[in-house]
């Protein structure tokens, strides 16, 4: 508990606003807090945590009760909270225990509690406050779902009660306070006559709306996520006692979650390991900053106007390069596009769009590009066509400017015989759409020097994506292992497994969509273009056989997937998915008996984790962390696990191997586990307990 709430409330001190001298008011608390109650409780960590967790909750009730008689709750100290801009998680619960919020008209801050979204829910008081402050139903998409608003959408959803210009935040928060000096401050809960909005479990209409609110969890989380179902729980059960008990309660259940493996390895992949990615945990040592100041982009299709426009948004001019002015013009037209839907709902201002695309140029003339000190090329993805860009580009260019290709599947270090200066030839590649994805995959070539990782990995941090820098290999890192899942999907297909059940079972796993969806929504052709290219590749050593059987025959009847309104899915005519394709099934009939859901599950998961173990053997991957978030970010591992590393060490590198060799006798040698994975299994290790340590340190 902080000094100040034990002197708290002091008779000269008529009440307070609590605020931030900072642009933001709180992100979030340091999750390594956590981390401490359990380390500093010993041989007791749920004892420390739960410990830890009841004197926050104490030091905000003091906040909530301020000076006031413990009986009637009058006579109490008000409480502002001033917030100037963003207040997400603890840093909007500490608001919530104030009694009143208000926030700068700030359409840039972000207001809610996202905790959710790492693996654990909030904590703090949150959960029960915003539930006895708004009922169930209202406070779902900013508990179940973490949705973050605006102030002024915030202010439309009852998280905060006014919404003034920036430069008289302080002035009507202090208003306020003197204004009710004395005044009725209790909070609705600490009142006799507290009714919960919406109504309690057993209230008729409240038990319409616990039932819904719990279909609509466990339809969203197909049960794979511990903390969605804990926060519904402390919901429920909190909802059923006084606002002291229902503390109690979170703090119980939060207590239950952080104690959970899953929960662990979410926070540590996506808040810890994320964030030190993030501000440059990877970049190599000693080189100057190397932060973009004027872009080349080369190609303005769907991939080069996305690069653009992310980039135009984080304050680096563009030159924008097409063959014809009409296909430079329709790039900026794209990002003007995504930016009147973003003046659409308030998240920017007219002043701020013309700003945006006044720094976009688009052109034919690659003089423009004299000027740049980094080239992004984004050209159709063939080797021929992108060494006659790099070459006619690198006559226009600076000496010591970087040139990055975009590409997800060919050789950097091929690419790179283009240039007369491989060491500053690199790999960007970006995941579609550009503006939505958040990770950046960085290949570094043969001969990539350490100046071009620094450029790439500090424009990826101007441009507010997450990087991971992995060594030159056929498919890089995401692609490699995201194609065994894919082709995983189609053998079973091929072995007469129930299509639904494939689909079912991998989201049940916890991946976002099933692989067949995925194939159709990137498109069948590209998935026989891949295979076509692997063959010719891999020659005698090529073993996917069953998925060109089910692949080719399909695309060679026009089913190419969404964009065709025909693949393993059927659509209507507006494009929308009605369903599976009832002839998959017919073509791939099973003799015997469908598998279990089990072991469709594992075969998605392990075929996929293998892969990246084996990329980390053979140096594509160096870091684990790396591994976990981009899997996370990049094509949506099972994100309840913290990633294909930290997942099998939750399952324990022996059982891992057991299960894999299993797998591998029943279907085929790609389940063979990796030297790497049984090395650690015969000496007791983890990923995390070997590697990660060490990696963080490197």
């Amino acid at each position: 508990m902080p000094a100040w709430s034990r002197r708290w409330p002091t008779p000269e001190v008529k009440g307070i606003v609590v605020t931030s001298g900072k642009k933001d008011f709180a992100a979030g608390m340091d999750l390594n807090v956590i981390a401490a109650m359990k380390d500093n409780a010993g041989d007791e960590p749920a004892r420390g945590l739960f410990e830890g967790i009841m004197s926050m909750h104490k030091a905000l009730r003091r906040i909530e009760r301020a000076g006031m008689d413990p009986k009637t709750l009058k006579g109490g100290k008000p409480v502002a909270a001033a917030l100037p801009g963003t207040a997400l998680g603890i840093g909007y619960e500490i608001p919530l225990a104030c009694h009143r919020i208000f926030a700068a008209d700030n359409p840039k801050a972000k207001i809610g509690l996202p905790e959710i979204k790492v693996g654990i829910f909030p904590g703090a008081g949150g959960t029960t406050r915003v539930v006895r402050k708004m009922g169930v139903l209202a406070a779902a998409p900013t508990l179940l779902e973490g949705k973050t608003l605006d102030p002024q959408a915030a202010k439309a959803a009852g998280l905060v009660d006014e919404v003034v210009p920036a430069e008289e935040l302080m002035d009507r928060a202090r208003a306020w306070v003197l204004a009710n000096v004395g005044g009725e401050l209790a909070k609705p809960w600490d009142r006799k006559d507290y009714r919960m909005p919406g109504g309690t479990p057993y209230h008729p209409a409240g038990f319409q709306t616990f039932a819904g609110a719990s279909a609509m969890v466990n339809g969203k989380t197909l049960g794979a996520y511990p903390a969605a179902k804990a926060m519904l729980s402390a919901i429920y059960e909190g909802a059923l006692v006084n606002f002291d008990n229902a503390l109690k309660i979170e703090a119980r259940w939060f207590t239950n979650v952080l104690m959970n493996p899953s929960s662990s390895a979410m926070i540590r992949s996506l808040f810890i390991n994320m964030q030190a990615l993030q501000k440059g945990a990877r970049r190599p040592a000693d080189i100057p900053d190397q932060k973009v100041r004027r872009l080349g982009v080369l190609g303005a299709g769907m991939m080069g106007a996305g690069i653009a426009h992310v980039a135009a948004q984080a304050g680096i001019e563009v030159i924008l390069i097409d063959s014809t002015q009409e296909a430079a013009d329709r790039g900026k037209a794209a990002s003007e596009k995504l930016l009147d839907k973003d003046l659409s709902r308030r998240r920017i201002t007219e002043a701020r769009r013309a700003e945006v695309l006044d720094r976009i140029e688009p052109t034919t003339d690659h003089g423009a590009l004299s000027s740049c000190d980094l080239i992004v090329e984004a050209v159709f993805e063939d080797p021929r066509v992108k060494a006659e860009v790099t070459r006619k580009v690198l006559a226009h260019i600076p000496q010591d400017c970087v040139f990055a290709t975009n590409t997800s599947t060919l050789p950097i270090s091929e690419l790179a015989k283009a240039s007369d200066k491989p060491d500053q030839f690199i790999g960007i590649h970006f995941f579609s759409p550009v503006d939505k994805m958040q990770l950046v995959e960085i290949i570094r070539g043969r001969e990539t020097g350490d100046r071009a990782v620094a450029k790439a990995l500090d424009f990826a941090r101007q441009i507010g994506k997450t990087p991971i820098v992995v060594h030159d290999a056929r498919f890089f890192y995401a692609n490699r292992c995201i194609i065994p899942y894919l082709n995983e999907g189609i053998r079973m297909v091929a072995e007469g497994v129930s299509p639904a059940l494939i689909e079912h079972a991998a989201q049940m796993a916890g991946m976002p969509i099933g692989p067949l969806q995925l194939i159709d929504e990137t498109s069948l052709d590209l998935g026989v273009k891949i295979a076509k290219a692997t063959r010719a590749a891999l020659g005698d050593a090529y073993k996917d056989e069953a998925v060109d059987q089910v692949l080719f025959p399909m695309a060679d009847e026009g089913r190419l997937g969404r964009k065709a309104k025909a693949g393993f899915y059927a659509y209507d005519e507006k494009g929308e998915r009605t369903g599976l394709w009832e002839g998959l099934a017919n073509r791939f009939p099973r003799a015997g008996a469908q598998p279990s859901l089990q072991e469709v599950q594992e075969r998605l998961l392990f075929v996929q984790a293998l892969e990246a173990v084996r990329a980390l053997e053979q140096g594509v991957l160096t870091d684990i962390r790396e591994g976990d978030v981009g899997a996370i970010l990049g094509w949506g591992f099972a994100p309840w696990s913290g990633g294909p590393f930290s997942w099998l060490d939750i399952l324990g590198a022996p059982y891992a191997v057991e299960r894999a060799e299993e797998l591998a006798r029943e279907h085929g040698e790609r389940f063979a586990p990796p030297q790497l994975l049984r090395e650690m299994a015969e000496r007791g290790d983890s990923f995390y307990g070997r590697l990660g340590e060490a990696k963080k340190a490197a």
